[in-house]
């Protein structure tokens, strides 16, 4: 499926300001500015300065909120989102309710503890990210994640993401009926569905050191359709 970009020009603007780049002058940003967010529930507030509000906007990460502190402004993240920027960008840190800030391991024991699946979520999330693909939450179309070549504003997501593993996903899209119906939906908002699959190779997660042991593989939906169907 080729990218349907946005109106006229739209893939120009996409090649002349790359996510790459974007995404480089966002971590130079926090690391000048020591950036240090906090940890709220299944979500992670960072305080930001306007050039780092327009920077996350541009980069796709999190979403501003709106408070009474009219001299602060605030984004929310989500767990992998912000992980990402903590573990494999290295520049923000992230301090729990006592405001201390947190190493990787308990920041990764946190995440768990709010998500069961995080270990998997987020090695798909920074398998994709890491090669340019901004990514978005997919609950509205009954996936994982969605995946962009480039800005929402600039063109369509191009794939429905749904991440699977060994531990847990016995019976998710095991089922022909199931498998068809994602299938189905996805083409309808025209998007090809991408599974992820997440293999811990024999290690577990007690670490984030875990996810270099990981293997991720991809599989479009017409490769799984000649598996799948009976």
């Amino acid at each position: 499926m080729r990218p349907r970009w946005k109106g006229k020009g739209a893939e120009a603007k996409a090649l002349a300001d790359p996510m790459s780049e974007i995404v480089s002058q966002l971590q130079s940003s926090l690391l000048q500015s020591n950036a240090c967010a906090l940890l709220s529930g299944y979500s992670v507030l960072l305080p930001v300065e306007t050039e780092q509000t327009e920077l996350l906007t541009r980069a796709c990460f999190g979403k501003p909120i709106i408070t009474a502190e009219k001299d602060k402004q605030w984004f929310q993240l989500g767990l992998e989102e912000a992980f990402y920027l903590c573990y494999s960008l290295k520049c923000l840190k992230i301090a729990g309710e006592d405001n201390i800030v947190k190493n990787d391991v308990d920041l990764w024991l946190y995440m768990k503890l709010k998500n069961g699946k995080f270990p998997d979520f987020y090695k798909a999330y920074s398998h994709l990210r890491m090669k340019n693909w901004v990514l978005r939450p997919g609950l509205q179309y009954g996936v994982d994640f969605v995946a962009y070549r480039h800005h929402p504003s600039l063109v369509h997501s191009e794939y429905a993401v749904i991440v699977l593993s060994e531990e847990g996903d016995a019976g998710r899209l095991r089922v022909w009926s199931d498998f068809h119906c994602t299938i189905r939906l996805c083409g309808s908002v025209a998007k090809t569905l991408l599974m992820l699959n997440v293999d811990k190779n024999g290690h577990g997660a007690i670490s984030p050191s875990c996810l270099e042991r990981y293997s991720v593989e991809g599989v479009h939906n017409h490769e799984m359709e000649s598996r799948t169907k009976p």
